[in-house]
């Protein structure tokens, strides 16, 4: 996983409310077994309209969503994060979030940041022209006409994120307190460890 400390660049005007995941990827895109392509599939219905936002040229490959209240609510499906990173998408902005969502996008590096609708309105009025940036370990919301937002989030995640650490690189992180662990072990109970060696 790729650390996030800073994303910064145009962003989606999105803004609808209550984004389910079925809306974000349809059902019949979760055939695959693949991470890869799902960008495509993502908000397909939405881009059917041709004025759609995800398909405007100046928005094309913008890392930042600005969404609306209730953002990736619905089924838990983990394609809806998987799509989102495929289309390029490192951070959503938006009021609140499901938790499955959230979580979801979590263990996939993408940042979920949380600020009040007033916060929304105006993030959603300056995209339409120019990029936003977020720093996450200032934890702020910047544009380029002096707007600052500050956000809250959770101190493990905010580590997680920074460092690109998924549940493999936590455990690897903690590598040498393992090694210690089984060396300690093997000394106070050698039988256990014959047992492993003779049952591997």
């Amino acid at each position: 996983m790729d650390p996030v400390r800073e994303v910064e660049g145009r962003a989606y005007p999105f803004g609808l409310k209550n984004v389910d995941t079925d809306i974000i990827i349809p059902a019949h895109w979760l055939k695959t077994i693949s991470r890869e392509g799902l960008g495509e599939g993502a908000f397909e219905a939405l881009r059917k309209d041709e004025n759609n936002v995800f398909d405007r040229p100046e928005f094309a490959g913008a890392p930042i969503i600005v969404a609306g209240d209730n953002f990736g609510c619905g089924s838990s499906r983990e394609h809806a994060a998987w799509a989102l990173l495929d289309m390029g998408v490192k951070a959503v902005i938006a009021p609140s979030f499901s938790d499955i969502f959230s979580g979801n996008a979590f263990k996939n590096g993408i940042l979920t940041v949380a600020l009040p609708q007033a916060a929304i309105d105006r993030l959603m009025e300056v995209a339409e022209t120019d990029p936003i940036s977020i720093d996450l370990e200032n934890q702020t919301v910047t544009t380029p006409f002096q707007d600052r937002f500050t956000f809250e989030i959770d101190p493990f995640r905010k580590h997680c994120l920074m460092e690109g650490l998924d549940e493999v690189g936590l455990t690897l992180e903690r590598d040498s307190a393992i090694a210690g662990y089984e060396a300690r072990q093997t000394g106070e109970m050698p039988w256990y460890a014959k047992g492993t060696a003779l049952s591997a």
